[in-house]
């Protein structure tokens, strides 16, 4: 009903333009004239109430009437069906409002499902934070510091996504295997990692606006009585103009916020650098690997770059998921490419087999295919190739390791044959 009357009215002031600009200057007057008659006649802020619901939602999956069922999909609890994301037609707004909402639920149950099913720490940033001061969070294992042997650090890519997914859009409309970091986290944890679960876009807190006391004007005793109530006459029309744009703009008027920076983690950049600064350099473990999806490969390159020769002295393997670093703009150095090309392999969307070699341009590390042309599929689809491939760097490192252990032994006991 609502398009309905809005393409009436267009329509309606399109034929009036038209003849406008065909007619003269007399016929121009009469149009004019009757185009102010149209729009005096239209009652737009009726218009604009129609059709969309208040901007409320459920607080909980159950009140949303979802649930995730025995394979992790999200199914009506009464249907059985899929989420709907068009509950009402032609109201995109209100729907993805809706979906919104329901995407911070969706959030709230996988930091539940790290600590219940994985049994991950919640550990607050920064580590120094007074109790007033905004907070972000990560999770970890509690052998994360401690474990002597390997350790694995997740980084999820930008957006609303936070610790512990891939995509908000497949854990809603397909699973939570596919779009949370859950299944990498239990194999890690089951081969022996310890692990680190980033969360690089909790980066401020989000306040409400207060209210502004609006001044009124200085008193000027020295300007006309009539002056002086045309001007105040002028800026009632103005805010009057200014609320009926706000209300046509945005018929449900959210409430104004404005963002607090939480101290050191104000980026992803930052966050990951602090992280790494805190718990992953003084970790025990001689074997990290780095899993890292989209904008996260960006943020292991800036990693790199700003922590160079102590990402290479503990890491030793990066899985990136169609990451979308740039080594030309990110400036990183010769030795950091060479470096990509031995020990980073990045899984891209592409229509090939899964691990198909993929030619680019860029120097920086090989491509293969991820056997999927969906960017937010790539982590999932590559899973147990990822694995693999962090399996067989082990055991080169573990081979290097023994061989230089060999030769440190031959030498030491040649010096001692040497002495005696």
């Amino acid at each position: 009903m609502l398009v309905y009357l809005v393409v009436s009215v267009l329509s309606t002031l399109w034929i009036i333009m038209a003849q406008n600009q065909l007619g003269g200057p007399e016929e121009k007057d009469k149009t004019s004239t009757a185009l102010k008659d149209l729009l005096s006649r239209i009652d737009l802020e009726e218009l604009m109430k129609k059709d969309e619901p208040p901007l409320k939602f459920p607080q909980t999956l159950d009140e949303f009437e979802y649930s995730f069922n025995e394979k992790g999909q999200l199914r009506h609890l009464k249907t059985g069906e899929p989420y709907v994301f068009n509950y009402h037609e032609d109201l995109h707004r209100w729907n993805q409002k809706r979906y919104e909402a329901l995407g911070e639920i969706i959030t709230h149950c996988v930091y539940e499902l790290l600590e219940n099913e994985c049994h991950l720490k919640k550990v607050h940033l920064p580590v120094d934070a007074t109790e007033d001061e905004p907070k972000s969070f990560i999770f970890m294992s509690e052998d994360a510091i401690t474990n002597p042997d390997k350790l694995m650090v997740l980084i999820h890519g930008s957006g609303v996504v936070r610790v512990g997914q891939w995509a908000r859009r497949l854990i809603i409309n397909e699973d939570l295997d596919s779009g949370t970091q859950i299944p990498f986290i239990k194999r890690a944890m089951d081969e022996g990692y310890g692990v680190i679960v980033l969360n690089t876009n909790e980066n401020y807190v989000e306040v409400e606006k207060s209210k502004k006391q609006e001044q009124p004007p200085p008193n000027d005793t020295d300007e006309p009585a009539e002056k002086k109530e045309k001007k105040d006459d002028c800026q009632k029309e103005t805010n009057k103009r200014r609320d009926f744009y706000e209300k046509y703009r945005n018929p449900q008027k959210e409430k104004e916020t404005k963002h607090i920076l939480i101290r050191d983690n104000s980026t992803p950049e930052e966050h990951t650098l602090y992280v790494w600064d805190h718990f992953i350099s003084r970790s025990s473990a001689k074997n990290v690997v780095f899993v890292a999806h989209s904008y996260g490969g960006l943020v292991f390159v800036e990693l790199m770059i700003q922590r160079e020769a102590e990402v290479k002295s503990k890491v030793i393997s990066v899985a990136l998921t169609d990451s979308v670093h740039n080594v030309w703009h990110q400036e990183a150095g010769k030795s950091i490419l060479d470096w990509m090309q031995e020990h980073c392999r990045n899984w891209v969307s592409s229509s090939e087999p899964l691990d198909t070699p993929v030619e680019f341009m860029l120097p920086d590390c090989p491509r293969v295919s991820a056997g999927t042309e969906r960017h937010e599929l790539t982590s999932w689809k590559s899973f147990n190739s990822i694995f693999n491939y962090f399996t067989q760097a082990l055991e080169v490192q573990n081979a290097e390791a023994k061989s230089k252990s060999t030769v440190t032994t031959r030498s030491s006991y040649r010096k001692k044959s040497e002495e005696l």
